[in-house]
């Protein structure tokens, strides 16, 4: 066995607990709300509250991690395919750091103070919507790396903006079942 087979191990290894845990959280949570469990679907959130930093986090930096090794010592740096990994690794990052976890530590603290009200609710919709579209950007960065894309596959690239498009349509026009109307 050579390097390169145990960091691309290694490298899919992370890559699945990290996407494959994230979207278990992500599953119950879809199938709390479509039941109206509003407290399965809180719980579904508390777990990735509880997960995001000491599992996720650490899961996604592993995979980078062993994905730029690879690319370092084997690959590069300048294939499509790769490129389209990082951007697509950016965004979910980007998404976890500056959505999940601010609005996760804004609902547990109105939670501990008000308890599970209207508003938490809302805020619990709008993390739902964004993790729709965390999960387009994780697929197609799955997409990516198994069929790795060039310039020449338009099917494929156009496969994935159809993935990004109507992840971005689910997340802006998210089921608003679980929040109690105003009236």
């Amino acid at each position: 066995m050579d390097w390169y087979s145990i960091v691309k191990f290694l490298h899919i290894v992370s890559a699945i607990l990290w996407v494959g845990g994230g979207f278990v959280l992500f599953l119950l949570g879809v199938l709390a709300e479509r039941a109206g469990h509003v407290e399965d679907k809180l719980q579904a959130m508390r777990a990735s509250g509880r997960l995001g930093g000491c599992f996720f986090a650490p899961m996604s930096m592993l995979t980078l991690i062993f994905g730029v090794i690879m690319c370092g010592f084997w690959v590069g740096f300048s294939d499509l395919w790769v490129i389209i990994g990082l951007v697509g690794y950016a965004t979910t990052f980007s998404i976890g750091m500056f959505i999940f976890k601010p609005t996760g530590e804004r609902m547990g603290a109105m939670i501990a103070r008000d308890g599970v009200t209207p508003a938490v609710l809302a805020i619990g919709q709008r993390m739902m919507s964004a993790a729709r579209f965390d999960y387009a950007v994780m697929l197609v960065i799955v997409a990516d790396m198994v069929l790795k894309p060039t310039t020449h596959d338009i099917g494929i690239l156009a496969g994935m903006a159809l993935v990004m498009a109507v992840g971005a349509m689910l997340a802006l026009g998210g089921n608003r079942r679980l929040v109690p109307s105003a009236a």
